[in-house]
């Protein structure tokens, strides 16, 4: 089910969005056009670093509402990011050692509302997300927090990893969940401490995952060995939670 409040369609909306600095997630182009206002927009959004599909007329008619959609098609976020910083100033405001969720390439905009729904209540400092291969705050991701992302802060960065990298060097540790690890009960979740959740089907990557100190399992017992990744979070975060509060 696509957002369709998140769409802007046309060369000039898409034009002046950009020149707003609105948050723009992707940008959906007509393949092989090359006029002047089409190469503006790709060049612009080449220069704020935003993604761009390349895309059969077909594909814009079936995204487009208005059936104006002259070669191009916004997708823009429902809410505006924090950054990094912002995350470890809340912690440091509250007087509390940093709590942050990373999320490796989760896709499924329902996954990450209610991850986000979860971090809020648990009282994480925010949630860290990538800018590629991953869902962004669309309004049916807002919808599916429950209103957590009003007053949970959602950072986008380039590289996951580096951004690992840079949170260890003030004394964060990083816990990688994957069902390979030790027991979560057998985890030190205390402290300054980064949750990296992964994938809905593959789980954390090999790339992400080699920055990670520590690897948590969820103890299971039934027939299937998986869990939907919201939910394996929610059990993670509850664990941290636990621990954090010395119970």
């Amino acid at each position: 089910m696509r957002d369709e409040e998140s769409y802007i369609e046309g060369r000039n909306p898409v034009t002046e969005a950009l020149r707003s600095g609105k948050t723009i997630e992707r940008l959906f182009v007509l393949d092989n056009c090359y006029d002047g206002p089409i190469r503006s927009i790709v060049r612009e959004g080449k220069k704020l670093g935003i993604r761009i599909d390349f895309v059969p007329k077909s594909r814009l008619d079936e995204m487009s509402v208005q059936r104006g959609h002259q070669g191009v098609i916004a997708y823009i976020a429902a809410h505006e990011y924090a950054s990094v910083e912002d995350i470890m100033a809340r912690a440091a405001e509250k007087g509390e050692p940093p709590f942050i969720i990373f999320l490796d390439q989760i896709e499924d905009p329902h996954n990450l509302g209610a991850i986000i729904r979860t971090a809020n209540v648990v009282g994480a400092h925010g949630v860290v997300i990538p800018k590629n291969r991953a869902a962004g705050i669309t309004a049916t991701v807002a919808k599916a927090s429950a209103g957590a992302v009003n007053y949970t802060p959602v950072a986008r960065v380039a590289n996951l990893s580096q951004t690992i990298e840079n949170l260890k060097k003030e004394g964060m540790w990083f816990v990688c969940a994957d069902m390979g690890g030790d027991e979560m009960y057998n985890v030190d979740m205390t402290g300054s401490i980064g949750l990296v959740i992964g994938n809905e089907g593959s789980g954390v990557s090999p790339s992400v995952r080699k920055h990670c100190d520590l690897v948590a399992a969820i103890p299971m017992k039934g027939d299937i060995d998986s869990l939907n990744a919201s939910v394996s979070c929610g059990i993670l975060c509850y664990e941290a939670l636990r621990q954090r509060r010395g119970k």
